[in-house]
């Protein structure tokens, strides 16, 4: 096991989660050698499994320094999310989706946003109770670590303006990059409104997709969209549809933040009643939003339980 980008936030949680397994060898890389093209091609190629913590464009290059085809990548970065020979490492999202990762030697994790996401909209396309071209829009609240090192040092600096510790939306020009992989991964023919935010937290992520019940597909109200979602995913283990009403999962009417943090758990929740809905996912976005669907994958591929290792919660800072 080889993991590049080991220093960056995906990288430092994937080995924090390798750590103390006596089931693989994670191969070491000097840190004065983690930008040196040989070293690296040197151990991408004995590597079994190789996940990929770069930016896009190092991603691209790590691929392009493969020769051994028994090599297994598991890509973290945006680079190949909706390029043609890559297969999306989201196993929950269909039947036939852990068989396809199992046979790929290319697989990529999906982005924080996109996991929930797809998770809630899919299973509502696929059954035909949302049309591929309803006008979705989507609003995410997520913890700054999302933005990797430069933001995680621009809120943990003791010098940091004011406005630092308010809510920050961004991306306002509609055009994040998970907007193609959820438009893609789910079927849209066109592609949502999203609107994220980020806050003065360190980890975690609640996102929300609001549906008009008289414009779906279906005649269906908050409780039948809760049954669907609970039904599609039946026997997952770290997908969980939360009952309905939810109220018992409210504290003094709020939806807390980051009850899944260390963790690789999602729940749905399903809000409204039988005109106005709301769908909404809360989950680690350092956990089933990154290095935890990493790992599960790795587990998928060698054939371990999907949970080895993603048990018991991981205490980020």
């Amino acid at each position: 096991m080889f993991v590049d980008g080991q220093h960056g936030t995906t990288g430092l949680k994937i080995r924090e989660r390798l750590n103390g397994r006596k089931d693989i060898e994670v191969l070491e890389i000097p840190e004065e050698k983690r930008k040196d093209p040989e070293t690296r091609k040197k151990l991408i190629n004995e590597a079994d499994i190789v996940f990929l913590c770069l930016p896009d464009d190092a991603a691209r290059e790590s691929v392009s320094l493969i020769k051994n085809s028994s090599v297994c990548v598991i890509d973290g970065s945006t680079a190949h999310r909706v390029a043609e020979g890559w297969v999306y490492g989201l196993l929950e999202l269909k039947k036939e989706q852990r068989t396809l990762i199992k046979k790929s030697r290319r697989i990529t994790v999906p982005g924080c946003h996109a996991t929930g996401f797809v998770l809630m909209l899919y299973p509502l396309v696929a059954q035909g109770i949302v049309a591929p071209d309803y006008p979705v829009s989507c609003h995410a609240v997520a913890g700054y670590s999302g933005g990797g090192k430069a933001m995680i040092s621009d809120y943990e600096n003791k010098s940091a303006p004011d406005y630092i510790k308010n809510p920050r939306p961004y991306a306002l020009a509609l055009n994040h990059k998970h907007v193609p992989e959820m438009t893609k991964i789910v079927g849209l023919t066109r592609p949502p409104i999203f609107a994220p935010t980020v806050v003065n937290v360190y980890n975690g992520e609640i996102i929300s997709i609001p549906l008009v019940a008289e414009h779906l597909e279906k005649q269906f109200s908050a409780v039948d969209i809760r049954e669907a979602l609970a039904e599609y995913y039946t026997g997952e283990r770290f997908v969980k549809v939360m009952p309905y009403p939810p109220d018992d999962y409210l504290k003094n009417g709020f939806l807390t933040f980051t009850d899944c943090n260390g963790t690789n758990n999602l729940e749905i929740f399903v809000f409204g009643g039988k005109d106005r809905i709301l769908i909404s996912a809360r989950f680690d976005n350092l956990g089933k939003g990154a290095s935890g669907a990493a790992v599960q994958n790795m587990n998928l591929m060698l054939g371990l339980p999907e949970t080895t290792g993603l048990e018991a919660p991981v205490i980020f800072p």
